[in-house]
């Protein structure tokens, strides 16, 4: 059973309750109403006098261009607010999986993290690459079941389905009220009473008697035998018949929380404001602090400097670039110069405190608040930062994905090509799953990410911050060719134009190499009909040729060696026999059996098990070759999936992937050979290249 060694805890040595601000992550699949959640809970709080609304394009969260235009959050969003005199900073994190990247940098700096679920059974299995990195990085975890008016019948069927996807045991905090097959209300199992919703107002509470009074005993007694599951003193109370009173229970739940082996579930409806005002009860009185979040990051420290942790960093039209850090301990004042590890330091240039797009200046900070740190060039997500002049204990950085997607990317004028780059850059340094390269073999600009939309919005960000109207396309494959025949060949280059003329005269052997050796150049010259020192010319021309043969493509895996030649003591030049060389290869290579080899990739698929039947399908169709499947490590209910793919069928796979499994597949490949690519297929790639 999941955190077994902490079996036998006493209530009585709880930790008792530490004040100060707390930071909290708002996680779940897209859809499941993290935004509107966000929205109420500023409202409750008064952070916003109005509550505003995610399809009207007037929330709190979802500001950015973007986001508004395709009606869903692209970036993180992050809002403080007052929780009954104590600062709460909601981060809340997209939802597409696509924009997974968002949920993974937060974590280093959180106390807990909610995660939002729609009540529909089928749809758990979204919630799982959230729940595993969670239950990995023993963050405190509350669920939150969302839209609880749409919820149909028994809850226990959607509870068996959560459990199905969570390592760490659920415990269901509140009991539904059902009227006529519709949630009317809650029952708080820790508290012991009754509410009943009220639309876009304070739960009331009503009387908790007759039949629900008896189905409240059972749910909160099975409560308590999952409570006891981590306290011996509970157990013994339980068996003894002995009621425990509330406080040890609170105790409990507040404690077995903060040590991460339960998850409470919640129940609401953000767009109708039910549940919001018991959430946030939650918030301040069972999730732990930034004390115990410092030991548990392994930040904790007795000197009076401040520590910081970088979970995102933004570049503001305005402002620059603003760092937002959670403060682990200490405080930290506007001006104050801060060091992250390597001995990278800056200084701040601003102090803010954001509720969504706003962006409100501070003097100074204390533990536990979220804030933003203006104009640290040399700092990034994932530092830890010090106000000590000494370098801060080093932490792993966030968990990087890697990228499955690629667009091909261009600007009509070439003069924005630096403007581009820079733009290109900041992206990466928001958004740490975006790369771009200048492939070497085709030559293109390739930006690379976690699926279509995300690139989309990507390209989006460049034209509406920086003015960059980009095209895209799907990038070449970097097809190479190779020989299958020896041929001998002479090269011979003669020029004369008055004066001093151009003479190089060489004999080439070609031969092919097995696949993979590259290529190989050696001279076998006897009598000198050939000076030494054109050998290195006569190389240089045939590599010359190399990069586009018979084919059109680079050529590799073969060995030319110089055998023979002749040279002119006047006319006979270091460009003459480079020229000589080249013209040799040109000659050659259609008479040596060139063939086109296509780049051939390992591909593995982690996805759940019930989907596996359905991915080999896909990758066989693709011209995949599975290799097997085993179990997932550390995925309960997963399987890996290792195959051999070529290049050519990558393009849009993770969509396909993630069609099949609810979104949720995840892939990686990494080039393992060449291999020979005939008939229709080869005729295809090479017309497809020359009409690029």
């Amino acid at each position: 059973m999941p955190g077994e060694a902490a079996k036998g805890a006493k209530p009585n040595g709880t930790r008792p309750r530490e004040e100060g601000a707390r930071t909290i992550a708002l996680m779940g699949p897209y859809m499941s109403g993290k935004t509107s959640l966000l929205e109420s809970l500023a409202a409750a709080t008064g952070a916003v006098p109005r509550k505003g609304s995610v399809t009207q394009g007037h929330s709190l969260g979802d500001a950015a261009p973007e986001a508004r235009a395709h009606r869903m959050s692209v970036e993180l969003n992050a809002a403080t607010l007052s929780n009954n005199g104590e600062k709460l900073t909601i981060l809340d994190c997209p939802g597409s999986i696509e924009f997974l990247q968002e949920s993974l940098s937060v974590l280093g700096g959180v106390d807990a993290a909610v995660l939002v679920a729609e009540p529909e059974p089928a749809k758990v299995l979204q919630l799982t690459p959230y729940l595993k990195r969670l239950t990995d990085l023993k963050i405190p975890t509350l669920i939150f079941v969302n839209k609880i008016e749409l919820a149909q019948g028994s809850l226990s069927a959607l509870l068996e389905a959560l459990q199905g996807v969570s390592a760490r045991p659920l415990i269901l905090r509140q009991m539904p009220i059902f009227e006529k097959d519709t949630v009317t209300g809650f029952v708080d199992l820790a508290l012991e009473r009754a509410f009943a919703y009220r639309e876009h107002a304070p739960s009331e509470m009503i009387a908790l008697k007759g039949p629900l009074a008896d189905q409240e005993k059972t749910a909160r007694f099975h409560m308590m035998e999952q409570l006891a599951d981590y306290d011996d003193h509970l157990m013994e109370e339980l068996v003894a018949d002995i009621d425990p009173p509330r406080d040890e229970i609170f105790a409990d739940l507040a404690r077995e929380l903060a040590d991460g082996l339960i998850v409470p579930v919640l129940l609401g409806s953000a767009e109708r404001d039910h549940g919001i005002r018991r959430l946030l009860k939650a918030l301040r009185h069972d999730v732990p602090g930034p004390h115990a979040t410092a030991a548990r990051l392994g930040l904790a420290s007795a000197k009076d400097e401040a520590i910081l942790r970088v979970v995102k960093t933004l570049h503001t039209a305005h402002g620059g670039k603003l760092s937002l850090a959670r403060i682990v301990s200490g405080r930290v004042k506007d001006g104050a110069t801060v060091t992250a590890s390597g001995g990278r330091s800056g200084r701040v240039g601003g102090l803010f405190q954001l509720l969504g797009p706003a962006q409100i200046k501070i003097v100074d900070a204390g533990p536990g608040e979220t804030v933003a740190l203006g104009r640290l060039e040399p700092i990034f997500t994932g530092d830890v930062l010090t106000t000590d002049k000494a370098a801060p204990p080093a932490l792993a950085r966030p968990e990087t994905l890697r990228p499955v997607y690629g667009l091909a990317i261009s600007v009509g004028d070439a003069r924005e090509d630096v403007k581009l780059t820079a733009g290109l850059a900041k992206l990466a340094e928001e958004d740490l799953s975006i790369r771009y390269e200048q492939n070497a073999d085709t030559h293109e600009l390739v930006l690379w990410g976690q699926g279509e939309i995300h690139l989309r919005i990507a390209a989006e960000k460049l034209a509406n911050r920086y003015g960059l109207h980009i095209a895209t396309r799907t990038p070449k494959v970097p097809y190479k060719e190779a020989i299958r025949k020896a041929v001998t060949q002479r090269g011979r280059y003669k020029r004369q134009t008055g004066g001093h003329g151009q003479f190089g005269d060489v004999v080439l052997e070609i031969e092919p190499l097995p696949r993979g050796a590259g290529f190989m150049f050696e001279e076998r010259i006897s009598g000198g009909v050939v000076p030494r020192q054109y050998f290195t010319a006569v190389e240089a021309g045939v590599r010359d040729y190399l990069s586009s043969g018979p084919l059109g493509f680079p050529v590799v895996d073969l060995k030319v060696a110089l055998i023979d030649g002749s040279y002119h003591t006047v006319d006979s030049s270091e460009m003459a026999f480079r020229t000589a060389g080249r013209i040799g290869m040109s000659e050659a290579m259609p008479h040596c059996g060139p063939v086109l080899l296509e780049p051939v990739m390992t591909v593995t698929i982690d996805v759940p098990n019930e989907a596996t039947a359905r991915v080999n399908a896909i990758v066989s169709g693709r011209r995949g070759q599975i290799l097997g499947f085993d179990a997932c490590d550390g995925w309960l209910g997963w399987d890996t999936v290792r195959a051999e793919l070529p290049q050519a069928e990558l393009q849009g796979l993770i969509v396909e992937l993630r069609s099949a499994s609810q979104g949720v597949a995840r892939l990686s490949f990494d080039f393992d050979h060449l291999a020979e690519l005939t008939g229709k297929l080869a005729d295809e790639a090479m017309a497809r290249t020359k009409a690029a």
